[in-house]
């Protein structure tokens, strides 16, 4: 691994920790740029989700079967995200080689989700997180403003994922690296939707969190 993705990589996983440690994650915040996600070292929380096909699942069970990649996206809707994706099918043979699972979780409708699955090829399990537990439980939930949800949904006609005070919430885009112990190995949050990781810098973290400790 290069010096520079290497140092990145440790700046990446220290972004939040000065600023975010004793904070309530649970709560959404008012804009992505307020959210507090889970630190690296911190345990996954105990959360339900979904399968397309609308099955409930723990997602801490999932996640203690293998090591993770955990991709938070806006929804299909949102063509940053397809890109991420799209990226990060280009390295999915080299994750799985690395002996990780990838999930995929949005706000969406596992009725939505179930077109997705049809549309792609891609070996990451798609999981809807339509009651926003795990966003919130990662901390890493905000309000869309209203004047932009009405715009999503003249302009695009998407229909966001409201709580149940009846404000819409987005995830502000994020991977995570988990392990077999259910504890975050590595952390990506970037309240900026447009600006994501490239599947290099990923690849060079799931590897670099595999490496034994020294």
């Amino acid at each position: 691994m290069s010096k520079p993705i290497k140092y990145f990589i440790f700046s990446v996983m220290a972004l939040f920790s000065l600023s975010t440690f004793a904070l309530d994650r649970s709560k959404v915040a008012e804009n992505a740029e307020d959210v507090t996600p889970l630190l690296n070292g911190m345990a996954i929380p105990n959360v339900m989700v979904k399968t397309p096909e609308g099955d409930p699942v723990s997602l801490k069970a999932m996640l203690l079967q293998q090591p993770s990649v955990i991709v938070f996206y806006r929804g299909g809707w949102c063509p940053y995200c397809s890109r991420q994706l799209a990226e990060l099918k280009d390295i999915e043979q080299d994750l799985l080689k690395e002996g990780y699972q990838i999930l995929a979780i949005s706000p969406e409708t596992p009725e939505k989700l179930q077109s997705q699955k049809l549309e792609t090829e891609f070996a990451a399990q798609l999981i809807s997180d339509a009651d926003l537990e795990a966003i919130k439980g990662f901390g890493i939930g905000f309000y869309v403003p209203d004047d932009t949800r009405k715009l999503y949904k003249d302009r695009m006609n998407v229909e966001l994922t409201p709580d149940t005070n009846e404000r819409a919430v987005l995830p502000a885009p994020a991977i995570f690296i988990s392990d077999t112990q259910g504890n975050i190995q590595f952390s990506y949050v970037n309240p900026n939707f447009r600006v994501r990781p490239s599947a290099e810098l990923v690849l060079s973290a799931a590897k670099l969190v595999k490496q034994p400790a020294k």
